[in-house]
């Protein structure tokens, strides 16, 4: 049977993922409390629901109490809390780890009917990239003590706020070259947004999930080289694709780790050196009730603010999509 939601509880909602899971939850009625280290950031949220019904606190992830008055009563917890790079005190282990085997067990003793935790596509304890690793711990601490969680496991995703493309489609823009660290080989199946939260809800309001491990992937794989050239051809731009092998990104992400945002890490760098794809050994977005959306169909309705001629040049021709050979998705890691 599905589960009957009064109050949820959205560790990281304010971020890129809660934003549209945060729109779908607010749809159901239920009361949401959205825990973060300062509530003022997530009262934008607030415009999603009615009055009264999304509700910012403050929370401290590392500790026990704080983040059990944020759970108690809730029917639904969901953890989306992730990093991409250590800075100060949010560091990998203590954000993906123990904060998410601190929200497992909480969630536990509260009776929560569900949990999902998510992770990400190529958690691996044997990684060498300490973000995969502890990707892979925070899954360990959530299956050890909520064994009916649901765990998923997003590869890149993209939409109009993500850090992806974007990213790139702004380098292209103010930049002579884009480099393609390790030649561009590494291949990634980027998941629309809306379709990760999709899942998520799926996963909270079907029977069916619970204990479960899901890998979300988009229809297809590209290689990076293939993606920054779907940009290039969405934006009509003919910036030059730079090959920069291994070791000299490395070099660059040593000092560029340092610059405020840190641009590149080497923990990046060498999270690039495996493929960011499906494996096929385990269900996935079909599974839950979600048909994959391709990102040619998506990445046009954002990245068109790059485009040479400008967004609203009524002379110009919109560009024509590149004609991509189908790559099978295989491998692993995010």
């Amino acid at each position: 049977m599905g589960t009957s939601i009064r109050i949820a509880t959205v560790f990281g909602g304010a971020g890129f993922i809660g934003r549209h899971v945060i729109r779908r939850l607010a749809k159901t009625g239920c009361v949401i409390r959205v825990p973060a280290r300062h509530p003022g950031e997530a009262a934008f949220l607030k415009m999603n629901g009615a009055v009264g019904q999304i509700v910012p606190m403050a929370v401290d992830i590392a500790d026990d109490a704080s983040v059990a008055r944020a759970i108690q009563g809730a029917d639904v917890v969901i953890n989306l809390m992730g990093i991409l790079a250590e800075s100060g005190r949010q560091r990998f282990d203590l954000v993906h780890a123990e904060a998410a085997g601190r929200i497992a067990r909480l969630a536990k003793g509260a009776d929560v009917a569900r949990l999902v935790h998510v992770s990400a596509l190529g958690a691996d304890a044997n990684s060498r990239s300490a973000y995969a690793r502890s990707k892979a711990a925070g899954e360990q601490a959530v299956r050890a003590v909520f064994p009916e969680a649901t765990i998923l496991r997003p590869s890149v995703v993209f939409g109009p706020e993500d850090n992806f493309f974007n990213r790139f489609a702004g380098m292209a823009k103010t930049l002579p070259f884009v480099p393609l660290i390790g030649g561009g080989a590494t291949r990634f199946q980027p998941v629309y947004v809306g379709d990760v939260a999709d899942a998520i809800i799926n996963a909270v309001t079907r029977a069916g999930a619970e204990g479960k491990t899901f890998e979300l992937g988009g229809p297809r794989a590209y290689s990076f080289r293939e993606l920054i050239q779907l940009v290039l051809d969405l934006t009509g731009r003919k910036t030059r694709l730079v090959s920069l092998p291994w070791g000299l990104a490395s070099l660059q992400a040593t000092f560029l780790e340092m610059v405020p945002g840190k641009p590149l890490t080497r923990d990046q760098v060498t999270l690039l050196k495996s493929d960011n794809v499906l494996s096929g050994k385990l269900p996935g977005l079909a599974d839950l009730g979600v048909t994959p959306t391709a990102a040619e169909v998506i990445l046009p309705t954002y990245l068109d603010r790059f485009q040479l001629a400008g967004r609203y040049d009524s002379h110009r021709q919109g560009p024509s999509l590149p004609a991509l050979t189908k790559i099978d998705a295989h491998g692993t890691h995010y």
